[in-house]
């Protein structure tokens, strides 16, 4: 009896132990469904996740929550993607931030290079893509 509640245990504190150290994205655009989707990729790799509909949101996400990284649209209300990656590394210059983009340009992958971006991406992006660059970020930014 006393081995079957040390295995049962073993196994409860492995969970927490994976979930408590499991990085956390924070997905921001405003598309519902882009969105989700990203979010049900990303959860079935075993990330956590938060979700923003604007760069104002995901501001206030990353300034209140533990985020290992920021995918985010380009174009949003309020504040586009641009402008979020600059609010966010001024107060978490460190944290990698991907911008992803229908309407990608030269112009927009320069000025998200000015502004320390990890990546930029072209929407829409393979499954593929998206998580080679997400685990290459975090892989760069914490050694996960």
């Amino acid at each position: 009896m006393y081995a079957f509640r040390e295995k049962y245990s073993l196994k409860i504190s492995s969970f927490s132990f994976l979930a408590m150290f499991s990085p956390t994205l924070l997905i921001t655009d405003d598309d519902a469904g882009f969105r989700e989707t990203l979010r049900e990729i990303l959860e079935l790799e075993g990330f956590r996740t938060f979700s923003a509909e604007d760069g104002m949101e995901a501001f206030e996400i990353v300034k209140a929550e533990p985020v290992h990284a920021v995918l985010l649209d380009m174009h949003m209300p309020r504040i586009n993607g641009l402008e979020t990656i600059r609010l966010v590394h001024e107060i978490k210059p460190e944290l990698p931030c991907i911008l992803l983009s229908a309407a990608l340009d030269e112009m927009i992958v320069k000025a998200a290079e000015k502004l320390f971006a990890f990546s930029v991406l072209s929407k829409p992006c393979s499954r593929k893509q998206i998580m080679s660059v997400v685990r290459r970020a975090l892989q760069n930014s914490y050694s996960f």
